[in-house]
């Protein structure tokens, strides 16, 4: 064979392989049409595949996908496979330590401990324990009983405030209605109230599906003022004062900025915006529901002490506190500065980590902009110690906290309580199929498609989250215990350790740097020169920074 009958040979091999099923499919359609006399079923076949050539010619002529043009029919295959590839990695091929953003152990963790089922593990740890990054609690030669979990509650409330409120150590993070669903709003709330702890609202605003049940609310109020808001998106105080004095409403949170998506505001198109939705957040129908990226009511760090004192007498007197995930260290600096000058200290903040969730947020902001929690919870700590205001304010902390152990390790950081958002998605049947931004959560849990969370039956996940939040706070009962410890806020960092190489482990108080109280405002000798930097910069007029 002449090399060019070899190349016209490969090309003619290249172009049958590329087009058989829609030559096939041609073919067939042919025969089924020429066999309909002699064969009752001819026109099936006909039908059939004359679809499927009709979807091939389609493939040919289209511009938008190249794979299609070249591979006719079965280039289908690939997008259905890229469909569906969440799923199949999950299920198939996903280790048990692969954490995308959880991993399948943690995830069947929660939902044992929410079904109520054994969660115990046989044959030892499945984690490498001499590799860098691995923590543990030290144990006691001598451990205490076990506490009652039940009593694991902190008291939030300082002197400014003339109704605090006492809430579990492990409550729900903010979640909006909108995000999620009525079905797991309602699941959520109902679980909240069988199991006594608090129900963050998010910023989407206090829905029926909220109110429901009775469970303890959080009113998260962000820059859209969802709930508290005039026509024109200002914030309404009459409003608020109406939805602040109910007595299910137990803290107001001011939402400066999120940890998946710091400095972003966000939208709920228009076509997901219900009448529900409208009436919850006070916005009108048909037109995206917009949140912007900053606040309006304040623009300094005096502006927002002033707004915080008066957001608690408009409530009567109920803690109020904000959520931030830290960014400039001077802009938290400037509003602690701003408590001093003021005198209106907050009654508590959550600090939210850059891990945290989202339903949608840019890539590039969940990956690569916010402190991370660990970082963000001990500057908020120290910053707050060193200025003398730490027993005034109690500290939450959110940002992929699941399991007993994050809760303690956040604990021994400085925080009062922790926070969890998709542990309790997990709780109420999320199988992470990532699918939250879609309106086709699998689950109904973050959807609005009333025939998909019709599949979430709200009494049966409501047990479901007071079983996992009951067996999360019993095994940290438990590891208190084993640590010789009575109560959550004896745990410190001496506590827990952390391996830094396959042969060194340290201490958290020797890893992390610890703020000693008033040092900052005394501007102690000690005092390490970014906490001193950053003070200097900070400015309570403005979040701008002071330039040497």
């Amino acid at each position: 064979m002449s090399f060019v009958n070899k190349i016209a040979f490969h090309l003619s091999v290249s172009i049958l392989s590329r087009y058989a099923a829609l030559i096939a499919c041609v073919a067939l359609t042919c025969i089924g049409l020429l066999t309909m006399p002699y064969w009752e079923h001819a026109w099936m076949l006909a039908l059939g595949t004359g679809l499927l050539s009709l979807i091939g010619a389609r493939d040919l002529i289209q511009n938008s996908h190249a794979v299609l043009r070249n591979y006719p029919i079965i280039g289908h295959i690939r997008y259905l496979v890229e469909t569906i590839r969440p799923e199949i990695r999950q299920y198939l091929l996903e280790a048990d330590d692969d954490a995308l953003p959880f991993s399948r152990s943690q995830r069947s963790l929660i939902y044992a401990r929410a079904k109520g089922e054994q969660s115990d593990k046989p044959f030892g740890t499945l984690m490498d324990v001499y590799a860098t990054g691995y923590e543990f609690i030290g144990h006691s030669t001598r451990p205490m009983p076990e506490s009652d979990p039940s009593e694991f509650r902190v008291v939030i409330g300082n002197e400014q405030c003339s109704q605090p409120y006492a809430a579990s150590i492990f409550n729900i993070s903010a979640m909006s209605f909108g995000s999620l669903s009525a079905n797991a709003i309602a699941a959520l709330n109902r679980g909240a109230h069988l199991g006594a702890f608090a129900h963050d609202t998010g910023e989407g605003g206090i829905s029926p599906y909220h109110r429901e049940h009775g469970g303890d609310l959080i009113w998260e109020i962000g820059s859209g003022y969802f709930g508290c808001r005039n026509t024109d998106g200002k914030f309404s105080p009459e409003r608020f004062a109406v939805n602040a004095k109910l007595p299910q409403v137990k803290m107001i949170e001011i939402k400066l900025s999120q940890g998946a998506k710091p400095g972003h505001g966000g939208i709920l198109p228009a076509a997901k915006v219900t009448p529900e939705i409208a009436e919850t957040r006070g916005v009108e129908l048909g037109i995206d529901c917009v949140s912007p990226s900053r606040h309006s009511v304040f623009t300094t760090p005096i502006e927002m002490m002033e707004f915080i004192a008066s957001l608690r007498k408009l409530s009567g007197g109920k803690p109020v506190g904000f959520k931030l995930c830290v960014g400039h260290p001077w802009e938290f600096m400037g509003l602690v500065k701003a408590m001093l000058q003021t005198k209106i200290v907050p009654d508590f903040i959550v600090v939210d980590g850059g891990e945290g969730g989202t339903g949608a947020a840019p890539v590039e902001f969940s990956d690569h902009l916010g402190t991370p929690l660990r970082e963000g919870l001990l500057f908020v700590h120290n910053t707050l110690t060193g200025a003398g205001l730490r027993d005034k304010v109690k500290i939450g902390a959110s940002g992929k906290i699941v399991g007993a152990f994050d809760i303690a390790r956040v604990l021994a950081l400085g925080a009062d309580w922790a926070n969890s958002a998709r542990g309790f998605m997990f709780a109420i049947g999320c199988i992470q199929s990532r699918s939250c931004h879609t309106n086709k959560c699998p689950t109904g849990v973050a959807t609005q498609d009333a025939l998909r969370q019709r599949a979430l039956v709200v009494p049966d996940k409501a047990e479901r989250v007071a079983g996992f939040h009951r067996s999360t706070v019993k095994a940290l009962a438990q590891m208190l215990a084993a640590a010789g410890l009575d109560r959550p806020d004896e745990l410190g960092p001496h506590h827990i350790v952390r391996r830094i190489s396959a042969t060194e482990s340290r201490l958290f108080s020797q890893l992390h740097y610890f703020v000693e109280p008033g040092e900052i405002v005394n501007n102690a000798a000690g005092l390490s020169d970014f906490y001193k930097t950053s003070w200097d910069m900070a400015r309570a007029d403005s979040f701008d920074a002071l330039r040497a």
